[in-house]
């Protein structure tokens, strides 16, 4: 049996799961049944200096699915604020979580002074906590709705001096709404952080069509969902080989599958809540099992035996992508049903009707979309030849 555990911020974890700080990680009583399922570690839900942010309004969450006819995908609207205790009270949490949990905790917090951000840290590491997650990027925080031009700077600034107050690891949970995420890490790095988490959720905003006005609350939310995943596994596989810090990556996690990506791209950990939110915290012994079933059937015996596989000059290069036309698309008649999709998704008119079916000219470009569209995989991509009929 492969061994999951891995090692985040020189702390040992069992899973490299980690519950995100959200209303999943709130109280004790929420953690140990992230704990119960399996989970690695858990970011406790963050602490805001701001006292309005303790309090969310009802409702907050809302799922929107997002159909384009047959294709299909949702996302996760939000507009959960922060924990509900002050500063003594989440201290007090931090205590109760030590001593009843097995796991590490590490709580998050967002500022909106030198003074705050000082004083949490510190009262925080003096709680107990095992490490802390620098919230500089929250949808709804101080930091990222300041308007101002050097958000990058003001995190960097903010790491530095939390760096001075404590001695403990810190991670600093980055936003993906940055003109230069790999030169931002690398200020971070430089400011003491012991790891980077990429990214935090985006901002956004959805309309009422009939209202005209936003929904929920009426102004902007953060939003997330499984398409999430794409643009942190870009910039971890081109971080992880010239940082000397801890990546954990989050967003977009919705399977197994999606954790091994991560881990291939370099991260040591994942952060995930969505997917508890959606399903329950058993979704945690899912992805657990998953995980420890595909290193099983990939023969690798532990999380550092494939960590950053595709990661630097792993992924092709501009001028290293092979563009020759080496292959087209090829219909099954044996399982073509005659919808007609590729034919109405060819740019090439390559697709005509035959006997009933649908078959494929000479003229096929090689694009794949009909592939993508067929309803019965009845279609396949094949090496080119001279043999079309």
């Amino acid at each position: 049996m492969a061994d999951i555990s891995t090692t985040y911020l020189g702390l040992k974890l069992e899973s490299p799961l980690i519950a995100a700080s959200s209303g999943v990680t709130g109280t004790v009583e929420r953690m140990k049944r992230a704990q119960e399922q399996g989970i690695g570690a858990v970011v406790v839900k963050s602490m805001f200096e701001n006292s309005i942010s303790r309090e969310s309004p009802t409702p907050r969450f809302k799922i929107i699915n997002r159909n384009l006819k047959s294709q299909r995908s949702f996302v996760f609207y939000s507009y959960e604020q922060a924990s509900e205790f002050d500063i003594d009270r989440y201290v007090e949490e931090i205590y109760r979580a030590k001593k009843e949990l097995s796991i590490p905790v590490i709580p998050s917090i967002n500022c909106i002074t030198d003074d705050g951000w000082k004083e949490y840290a510190k009262k925080l590491e003096e709680a107990g906590a095992d490490a802390l997650e620098l919230n500089v990027s929250c949808p709804h925080g101080s930091i990222i709705f300041t308007g101002k031009d050097n958000v990058a700077d003001e995190m960097i600034r903010i790491t530095r001096m939390v760096r001075q107050t404590v001695q403990i690891p810190i991670a600093v949970k980055m936003s993906a709404q940055l003109t230069a995420p790999l030169i931002v890490a690398k200020g971070l790095q430089d400011a003491g952080t012991d790891g980077v988490v990429m990214f935090n959720r985006l901002v956004g905003l959805d309309i009422d069509i009939d209202e005209e006005k936003p929904i929920l609350h009426g102004g902007y939310a953060g939003h997330g969902g499984p398409w999430a995943i794409h643009y942190p596994l870009r910039w971890i596989s081109e971080a992880s080989p010239v940082l000397n810090i801890d990546i954990c990556g989050t967003s977009g996690v919705a399977n197994y599958a999606d954790v091994v990506k991560y881990i291939l791209a370099g991260a040591k950990a994942v952060e995930f809540c969505t997917a508890i939110f959606l399903e329950g915290y058993m979704i945690i012994k899912e992805f657990n099992k998953g995980l420890g079933e595909w290193m099983d059937k990939k023969g690798y015996k532990s999380i550092e035996d494939f960590r950053g596989k595709v990661s630097g000059k792993a992924i092709l290069g501009t001028n290293e992508i092979d563009r020759r036309h080496g292959k087209v698309a090829l219909i099954d008649e044996q399982k073509c049903i005659a919808c007609g999709k590729c034919e109405k998704v060819c740019l090439y008119d390559s697709v005509v009707p035959s006997g009933g079916k649908f078959k494929i000219k000479d003229t096929c470009d090689g694009c794949g979309m009909c592939v993508q569209v067929c309803p019965v995989k009845a279609i396949d991509m094949v090496k080119y030849s001279n043999d079309f009929t």
